[in-house]
């Protein structure tokens, strides 16, 4: 998942327009949730902040007052820097300092966070925040309070994202100790307008058992799955609430049936009736893109990745000191024991097997008993129709979307050799011109077959967040490889048919290769600003044979079904544009707050698909947010509300599928990850705040999107 770096401002930035100033207003340090850092009221002294290439007024309505900032053009980091006075520096009774931003400019606007901290010791430690602000938009940037792991427990807060009191081994903020705030925008040729209010810091830290020296911390995962040093609302605390549990949804579930406008695939049923079809389809209506049910009604795809009982396997190997209750080997529960490998980040990276508990299959069987799988399946189609969501997307438990009872997507990988001088996230690029790419991409989608064919297949996805770079990065990367790599070698192909004598390529590219031999052992790359039409022309190249190869390799299975693309998170035009003459539909994971004014590049006129986004928050016994941050579970639900509702208005979107069905595992699935982005969390219990809004939405969705 998308997870992009987050750039600093450099201490000579900073030191050239720190400023002294007198004392804010602070409210005292309590037991409440928040405490005001910046009392920002309609008389507000702009001189108790230090202004940079930024010009400050105060605007006022009846419900709050903000200070304006309005940057330079051209400058380098326009912002506002607040100092703390010393009796306000100690925030060690919060998780984390947030502010809110609206953004009154007419262009997007990239808006960060910046907290300081110098303890006693003159040791000082920064951490920065950004959100991207599409205009008018409003949005809280929160910077997490993170502190520095107790030397004696230095080394054992590992393979997790981020632990329970957001500790790092190496050097953390001192929270008692917070210097400086710095608000500011990026440098760009226009104004950028934002207002700011609300600064404040909040969340009750809840680590303290970390810092107390006459306590062992460990274990801190009670037998569910869960942290054992902190209550909160939904909390599972025996095997009696859990079924009990499973009997109140029941009831609340037929309570909230399926919406009466629907059809049996969740279309639009209450809508226009269009040509009926063996399988989904696409088609434009009133300027707007939809998908087309069997039944010939329009569907827009509401839904959700993962819905399986996978979601919280973690790694107990090195770590079985976390864990309070683990089964005997003799219980029904050893049976969710298992191994894994798969690590391509964190601490189990590198290391080989690993031996698994899978905490979410061990929860359902406890909640419904020897025949859970089965119960699990039919409750969660039973869920779905009831939360509003009419598809189960990416990654989900074939028994599950087997049953035929809410559409489906199914998912496929590419085979072959990688291109070795690629690198990514998730590893290399693949060769589409590796003769074993064609075979086994092919070999991998056979086992598809009869479930593509279905009429409940909305459609294929082929891999998922590929490193796509640059629009010069794969033929660099293929100049890069050994003289063998299938890519290199069409490349010196198209040039060789292009320049015919390599000293034709070496005017062109200023370079001083011997021979096409010598260019084909070299592993450097050329001068982009010489070789770039070149390099981009085999990115193209590239990027279509690709393409071209998965669509083949579906419409071979199941030629009436939806090619959905791959899923791009970090991309480019030119791909893009190479994927719109393949696909169906293009395909997105869009890890942002809003994607009401996302486009396609100029002159893509298509459908498109969300693949994954999420929001979570660390109100409910969770030690990761996920890849967007909220502050607590009002809030993630009025994030995932706000963003469907923008997808519903994009002429674009035909779809938005939430990653994902439950909660993943607190202390981390295979490379770390451990997010609280579930519907459900560990013990199956639903999340009732996201829920009620998604059942607005399901309400509701076809009605907005229909709107002139």
């Amino acid at each position: 998942m998308l997870n992009a770096a987050r750039p600093q401002i450099s201490a000579a930035h900073i030191l050239c327009w720190l400023v002294s100033f007198a004392s804010l207003l602070w409210l005292p340090t309590s037991a409440l949730a928040e405490q005001t850092l910046l009392d920002i009221h309609e008389a507000f002294d702009l001189s108790k902040v230090a202004a940079q290439a930024a010009e400050l007024s105060i605007v006022s309505t009846a419900e709050q007052s903000a200070i304006r900032l309005k940057s330079a053009p051209n400058k380098d980091w326009p912002g506002i820097t607040i100092r703390l006075d010393e009796h306000a520096r100690d925030l060690s009774a919060f998780e984390f300092i947030a502010v809110d931003v609206r953004n009154r400019s007419d262009k997007p606007v990239v808006f960060a966070m910046r907290v300081d901290s110098v303890d006693g010791e003159q040791h000082s430690a920064t951490k920065t925040s950004q959100r991207t602000l599409a205009p008018g938009q409003q949005q809280t940037v929160r910077v997490s309070l993170d502190r520095q792991t107790p030397k004696r427990l230095q080394g054992r807060l590992i393979g997790m994202r981020s632990n329970p009191a957001g500790l790092r081994d190496e050097q953390g903020l001192a929270a008692d100790a917070i210097d400086q705030i710095i608000l500011f925008v990026f440098k760009q040729p226009h104004v950028q307008t934002v207002e700011v209010s609300n600064l404040r810091a909040g969340g009750k830290f809840k680590g303290g058992v970390w810092f107390d020296a006459n306590r062992d911390p460990f274990p801190m995962i009670d037998e569910f799955g869960q942290f054992k040093h902190d209550d909160w609302p939904g909390k599972t605390h025996s095997q009696a609430e859990l079924i009990a549990a499973a009997e109140r949804e029941r009831i609340e579930l037929e309570a909230h049936p399926t919406p009466r406008e629907w059809d049996q695939y969740g279309g639009y049923a209450a809508g226009p009736q269009l040509e009926t079809s063996e399988r989904f389809r696409v088609q434009k209506y009133k300027d707007r893109w939809w998908l087309v049910d069997p039944d010939g009604h329009l569907f827009w795809s509401h839904g959700i990745d993962c819905v399986n009982a996978n979601n919280a396997t973690t790694p107990i190997t090195d770590r079985e000191f976390y864990f309070a209750e683990l089964p005997k080997p003799d219980s029904p529960l050893a049976a969710f024991y298992g191994a894994g490998n798969w690590a391509p980040h964190g601490y189990y990276q590198g290391r080989g097997a690993y031996k698994t508990f899978n905490f979410t299959g061990a929860n359902l069987f406890r909640k419904y008993g020897a025949n859970w799988r089965t119960i699990a399946n039919e409750r969660s189609h039973a869920r779905l129709r009831s939360w509003g969501m009419n598809t189960v997307a990416n990654w989900s438990e074939a028994s599950g979307y087997q049953m035929k009872r809410t559409p489906y997507t199914l998912t496929s990988s590419t085979g072959g050799r990688r291109i070795e001088g690629s690198s990514g996230y998730w590893g290399k690029f693949p060769d589409p011109f590796d003769a074993e790419f064609v075979a086994a991409t092919r070999r991998q989608v056979q086992h598809l077959r009869a479930d593509a064919n279905s009429p409940w297949c909305v459609g294929v996805f082929i891999d998922n967040e590929l490193a796509w770079g640059d629009e010069t990065s794969l033929a660099i990367a293929a100049l890069q490889s050994p003289a063998d790599q299938p890519a290199k070698l069409a490349l010196v192909s198209d040039l060789k048919a292009k320049y015919g004598d390599i000293q034709a390529l070496n005017a062109k590219w200023g370079t001083d290769y011997q021979s096409w031999e010598a260019l084909l052992a070299a592993r450097t790359s050329p001068d982009v600003k010489q070789a770039g039409d070149d390099l981009r022309a085999f990115y193209s190249r590239l990027a279509d044979e690709y393409f071209r190869v998965c669509r083949d390799a579906v419409k071979a299975i199941a030629p009436e079904t939806l090619y959905l693309g791959c899923r791009f998170a970090w991309v480019n035009e030119r791909a893009v544009r190479s994927a719109a003459k393949y696909c169906d539909v293009i395909a997105y994971n869009r890890y942002e707050y809003s994607v009401a004014d996302d486009k396609l590049p100029a002159g893509i006129d298509m459908p498109a698909i969300i693949g994954e986004y999420h929001f979570g928050a660390l109100d409910r016994g969770m030690f990761h947010t996920g890849l967007k941050p909220t502050d607590s579970q009002q809030a993630r639900a009025a994030a995932y509300r706000e963003y469907v509702q923008g997808a519903l208005k994009n002429p674009m979107w035909v779809g938005a599928h939430w990653f994902q069905y439950g909660d993943q595992a607190a202390t981390g699935r295979g490379d770390g990850e451990n997010y609280q982005i579930g519907f459900v969390d560990v013990c199956d219990t639903p999340y009732a705040e996201t829920i009620a809004a998604a059942r607005e939405i399901g309400r509701t969705m076809y009605s907005l999107r229909l709107e002139p």
